[in-house]
């Protein structure tokens, strides 16, 4: 019986030489980011997707600081290791790293995906402009994937919250 893996929690600069090493292969480097506090259909669904875009799906989780100053004081409901961990545990995924801020620009502008992705819940010209510069720069393909409608972190949480 095999044992199960994970895909390796970087550093980025680790997340740098990975990169480096997939593109002297030439494999194809998807990237995508977020938050995934608590990892539902719609985040599984959109990342499956993702990794079918090419060879090498990479995600950069926010990290907790960062999570707090994008959804609230409350959040997030699980750490930022345990959110990497969670990620790292699905077979689709290659790599994940913990990127400090609220946005991914300088990371996007040094690892040079060959695509992004992002759910549907996002268009185009809703992506933060900082990033959409940076991937616009390196020529990133960027795909805006099929949301899963009526499921959301918050809306888990709002129906835990109903719930004496």
């Amino acid at each position: 019986m095999n044992e199960p893996t994970t895909a390796p929690v970087f550093t980025f600069q680790e997340l740098l030489a990975y990169r480096e090493a997939c593109a002297g292969q030439n494999k194809r480097f998807i990237l995508t980011n977020g938050c995934f506090d608590i990892l539902h259909e719609g985040h599984l669904s959109y990342l499956m997707q993702s990794a079918a875009l090419g060879d090498v799906l990479a995600i950069a989780v926010n990290s907790d600081e960062s999570v707090r100053s994008l959804k609230g004081l409350d959040r997030p409901v699980n750490s930022q290791n345990a959110r990497a961990f969670a990620l790292s545990c699905l077979r689709f995924v290659d790599a994940v790293f913990i990127f400090p801020g609220p946005r991914l620009a300088d990371e996007i502008l040094a690892l040079h995906p060959d695509v992004y992705t992002k759910a549907g819940d996002y268009t185009i010209d809703s992506l933060d402009p900082s990033e959409r510069d940076s991937l616009l720069a390196t020529g990133a393909e960027i795909h805006i994937l099929p949301l899963v409608q009526n499921i959301s972190t918050t809306k888990i949480i709002e129906a835990i919250r109903s719930h004496p």
